[in-house]
């Protein structure tokens, strides 16, 4: 009834190694969590006391890392719900393409530019202000713009901008 072949191992399913099993109560404002299948950061979080016969229930409130809509979630305190695994990674930007991707510089590995992440639109705050600093620098200005860029479940998205000096 023993096989003789070993099992295989090489390939597992696609979300395998996305998210982590995280007991509900241990989450606070500021973590990440997997509502409706999107990973977002947890904004407002409220626990409701013990029912007679229930347990503690928590409220999240959270916007999505990828398309920035709100999301909210119920779950009992005890219940075990899954987090995204996020990367953060700050690139230089080098250019700005008129299709709206923008072109990173990685000091980490100056071989490779990334061209695939799309800059926001102005109708945010990151986007008015990449705009803003975007302008600024070149124009002459003495400051490079950096971008923060989150991975999670296989999508990149720009977070954050910052404005640093040229050395």
């Amino acid at each position: 009834m023993s096989s003789t072949q070993d099992p295989d191992f090489s390939s597992t399913s696609a979300d395998a190694s996305l998210t982590t099993p995280t007991q509900a109560s241990s989450l606070a404002k500021g973590d990440h969590i997997l509502i409706q299948n999107q990973p977002c950061k947890i904004v407002s979080k409220a626990t409701s006391a013990p029912g007679k016969h229930g347990h503690a229930k928590i409220s999240f409130v959270a916007l999505s890392l990828l398309n920035s809509k709100k999301y909210t979630d119920i779950c009992p305190a005890h219940h075990i719900v899954q987090v995204p695994i996020v990367t953060r990674k700050e690139y230089l930007i080098i250019d700005i393409t008129t299709e709206g991707f923008l072109s990173l510089f990685d000091i980490h590995n100056p071989e490779i530019t990334k061209d695939d992440i799309r800059a926001p639109g102005l109708e945010t705050e990151v986007g008015q202000r990449l705009s803003k600093l975007w302008e600024k620098a070149t124009e002459g200005g003495d400051g490079d713009v950096w971008v923060v860029v989150l991975g999670t479940m296989g999508t990149e998205v720009m977070d954050a901008v910052k404005e640093g000096v040229k050395e």
